[in-house]
């Protein structure tokens, strides 16, 4: 992990502290609300609501997780009843944990939406493992990166990791186009491609923020604008998400209790 740089303000710091404090906020709701809603949708959505629960609350877990490193690596203090003065403790800022859950949860994501859409046993298969060893080969070429002070080396790592970032979003984009159309209503159709957009504009956020140290930024400011930046990203791409795959599911449900869907056999 990089070390954090000293001269951090209050509000950079506060700024961070509270992102992350939304992010377990959102993700450990959002992880709540969804499995409450497996018993309102047809036996065969539940699995993919049930991983949409799980992607959020390891996401709670290792929010809770950069949360407390961070606190844990700074000192804030009010001297003499005047501003506060936020200082280094020495104790690391364990960021390795944000690398961590999204080689867990970033292929779950990808296999939410598939599963929901409900494709041919077939399809679901390749295109769970091609997308998922993608997604995770992705996150694997970032974090060198990541932790790199030295520019060159932070470039290179981010464009192999693009290489698997643009073949999952081409797949998105193009590839779940036809699958989409022959979704069982118009009212499923534009909410999965609704999801699939979705999550196309959320994870382009994450190769703009990676570069932030690259392109002119440095020191705390940078550091606040990365945390704040995955933060939010992060709660798209998963919170926000994972409704969309709920309301599919409840969509879908519906259609087949009102016998405009036939269930699978």
């Amino acid at each position: 992990m990089a070390p954090l740089p000293d001269g951090f303000s209050y509000a950079e710091w506060n700024a961070t502290y509270n992102a992350l404090s939304f992010g377990i906020a959102a993700m450990g709701s959002a992880t709540i609300f969804f499995w409450l809603q497996l018993p309102n949708v047809s036996k065969s959505y539940r699995t993919a609501l049930t991983i949409t629960g799980i992607v959020t609350l390891i996401a709670t877990y290792h929010y809770f997780r950069i949360f407390n490193s961070w606190v844990e690596a700074f000192e804030v203090v009010s001297k003499d009843g005047g501003n506060y003065a936020v200082e280094l403790t020495g104790a690391p800022f364990n960021d390795a944990y944000r690398y961590v859950d999204w080689l867990l949860t970033v292929p779950l994501l990808l296999m939410e939406l598939i599963l929901v859409m409900k494709l041919p046993q077939q399809e679901t298969v390749g295109l769970g493992w091609k997308l998922g060893l993608a997604s995770a080969l992705m996150v694997a070429l970032g974090y060198p990166g990541e932790i790199q002070e030295d520019l060159a080396v932070r470039w290179w790592f981010w464009f192999l990791a693009m290489i698997p970032f643009c073949y999952v979003v081409f797949t998105l984009v193009v590839g779940l186009a036809e699958s989409t159309s022959k979704q069982p209503s118009p009212a499923a159709a534009s909410l999965v491609s609704t999801a699939r957009y979705l999550t196309v504009l959320s994870w382009c956020t994450y190769p703009v923020v990676y570069i932030i140290k690259n392109v002119g930024l440095a020191g705390p400011k940078a550091t606040m604008y990365e945390q704040v930046g995955y933060s939010i990203a992060d709660v798209v791409a998963k919170a926000v998400f994972g409704v969309l795959i709920w309301a599919i599911a409840a969509e879908k449900s519906t259609m087949e209790e009102s016998g405009r869907l036939l269930p699978p056999h």
